[in-house]
């Protein structure tokens, strides 16, 4: 009998919170582990009250043709980490994992080069996550040290072109 890894296992928990996603383009799902427990869940979706894209029918990113990675500001979605993180409380989360996993709704392939923004990158490190996990294809995964994202922080100074 195989045995299906753990980070294969919460990637595919994450990949099936992923199916509650209201996106109209890509629906991410994530989950926050911690000593071999899941601690939240959270998927793509409006803030709570607020019609979804797909009651209205209508992405406004993708009729006004924004690029992926361009532009949240004009997306109604909070995103699948940012809903994870607000489900916790930041002392579950020290030193956890979060596992993300995002699936383009057109084709229902995964996203290829899937990573967090850089709003969620600073939420995962205020949250005190250690690590991310991200789904690559059903079977590999990427591992990311969140001390990575502290210590080579070039987000501002790459948007001014330094």
């Amino acid at each position: 009998m195989h045995r299906k890894g753990k980070s294969n296992y919460y990637l595919d928990i994450a990949q099936a919170v992923a199916q509650r996603g209201t996106c109209l383009r890509r629906n991410f799902g994530a989950i926050i582990v911690n000593h071999d427990e899941i601690i939240s869940t959270g998927y793509t979706g409006s803030p709570r009250g607020r019609k979804n894209c797909n009651d209205l029918g209508v992405c406004l990113r993708e009729k006004m043709g924004i690029p992926r990675g361009e532009r949240y500001e004009l997306c109604r979605s909070v995103h699948a980490e940012a809903n994870c993180i607000i489900s916790a409380s930041r002392r579950e989360m020290l030193g956890g994992t979060l596992y993300l996993v995002g699936v383009d709704v057109q084709t229902k392939e995964l996203v290829a080069e899937a990573n967090s923004c850089s709003m969620c990158k600073r939420m995962i490190i205020n949250a005190g996550v250690e690590k991310v996990v991200i789904r690559r294809t059903p079977t590999e995964y990427e591992i990311i040290n969140v001390r990575d994202w502290i210590y080579n922080d070039d987000t501002v100074l790459n948007s001014l072109g330094y």
